[in-house]
């Protein structure tokens, strides 16, 4: 898995809203005619997209500027503006979604689940939205709304069946070398593992016990104080939570001076340290690099928790172990670490009229009243009266009055700032 990324942070621009059209009819004998200014289109939404066929956040680390398609302009005849093309970004399965402030948006964990990242502006109104009996022939229209842009955080947590969990040196890249066709960096020293790797098991054939394959992930190896993020251990134990089953590789040759003993409660400790749902997630316990270690020196597996001896070298227990998985996975598998929700489409919640005391002014914030003032023409009177009736009934008025605003004083929606006077 070369280039293998696991965080990135992309920029994300839903697409601006289109300008709706100040246009009258025109026909014979007729000097001026009715409004017939079409609605501008609307701005396309950026989602972001699980998918299988993506396996690391590459795309994001040289190129994070992702942007949807602009809404068209209005026109006369009511002709509305063509809506701009949604972009639909396709991430990794199990890519967790935040804000800068670390606000989870989404867990993309499922193939086909969305997020919608940013959402496009939407098309102004033509004049001939605005025609009513008290304004027979309005001579504005509405700009289209800016499309939302923010950046985002991407964390991926490895979607498998089985997580190899050991030491670094343990003979974790030999195994899944073995056992799949991933081809990790292998090495006689310690952290030659700096990133996951995904091999495919193929178990049996159809219809026996177990499924017929088994995604495996092979993590980097850990080290005492992991949990704390010593040796990059934060970075590590995320790629081991969504596991089914983890498989612990005590070795045998006593990596670092530690017995297997040793060796299998430091691992449980920085795991349960990291989650306390990985204590009590299913494992097995096996011993490993069996070819190293004499068979009068080996210590017994019962001592260490031990359930199997292999050696990935000589090949000794593979195909017991793989067997073995298979049926845990098979029978043991935990909804809760590889979900199996139907995919979903997450959105986020709509802003309500929110007022916050700034300095001397009252601020009123929430998507609806912004817009009631960016999209309109307040140089021309009949616009700036309709913007009043839609901020009343939004309920600026009422939310001014419960934050405790006082007529005169200054009020600040968007770039429109204006003297607080209650209707009585």
């Amino acid at each position: 898995m070369a280039g293998f990324v696991d965080e990135a942070q992309v920029h994300v621009k839903a697409g601006d809203g289109g300008a709706g059209a100040v246009s009258f009819r025109r026909e014979a004998h007729v000097a001026r005619g009715g409004p017939d200014g079409g609605n501008g289109g609307d701005g396309g939404d950026v989602l972001l997209e699980a998918s299988s066929s993506v396996v690391s956040l590459l795309a994001f680390r040289d190129h994070p500027f992702r942007r949807a398609g602009d809404g068209r302009h209005g026109g006369g005849s009511r002709r509305r503006g063509a809506r701009g093309a949604d972009l639909v970004v396709p991430v990794p399965e199990g890519t967790v979604v935040r804000t800068g402030d670390g606000t989870v948006l989404a867990d993309l964990a499922v193939c086909g689940e969305r997020l919608l990242a940013a959402r496009g502006g939407r098309g102004g109104r033509g004049n001939a939205s605005f025609l009513s009996d008290r304004l027979r022939a309005p001579a504005f229209a509405e700009q289209g709304e800016v499309g939302e842009e923010r950046w985002l955080d991407l964390e991926l947590k490895l979607v498998a069946d089985v997580a190899l969990v050991g030491f670094p040196n343990a003979g974790k890249s030999t195994l899944i070398s073995r056992i799949s066709a991933a081809r990790p960096k292998i090495g006689d020293y310690p952290f030659t593992t700096l990133e996951p790797h995904l091999g495919v098991v193929r178990v049996g054939a159809a219809g026996e016990v177990g499924p017929s394959e088994l995604v495996v992930a092979d993590v980097p190896g850990l080290v005492e104080g992991a949990h704390l993020g010593r040796g990059l251990g934060h970075r590590f134990l995320r790629h081991v939570e969504r596991a089914r089953v983890l498989l612990l590789l005590a070795d045998l040759a006593s990596a670092e001076g530690r017995s297997p003993v040793d060796q299998v409660r430091t691992l449980l400790a920085e795991l349960s340290g990291h989650d306390p749902a990985l204590a009590a997630r299913p494992r097995l316990v096996v011993g490993s690099r069996a070819d190293t270690v004499p068979d009068d020196l080996r210590p017994p597996p019962s001592s260490y928790g031990g359930e199997l001896e292999i050696s990935a070298v000589t090949g000794q227990g593979l195909a017991e172990l793989t067997r073995r998985l298979a049926e845990m996975v098979g029978t043991r598998g935990l909804a809760a670490a590889a979900p199996s929700r139907a995919p979903v489409v997450h959105r986020p919640e709509p802003e309500g009229v929110v007022v916050r005391r700034v300095g001397e002014a009252w601020e009123v914030a929430g998507r609806e009243a912004r817009r009631a003032v960016a999209v309109s023409d307040l140089t021309n009177a009949d616009a700036l009266a309709l913007v009043q009736r839609r901020l009343r009934r939004l309920g600026v008025e009422r939310a001014l009055h419960r934050a405790g605003a006082r007529p005169g004083e200054l009020v600040r929606v968007g770039d429109m700032i204006f003297e607080f006077l209650p209707d009585r």
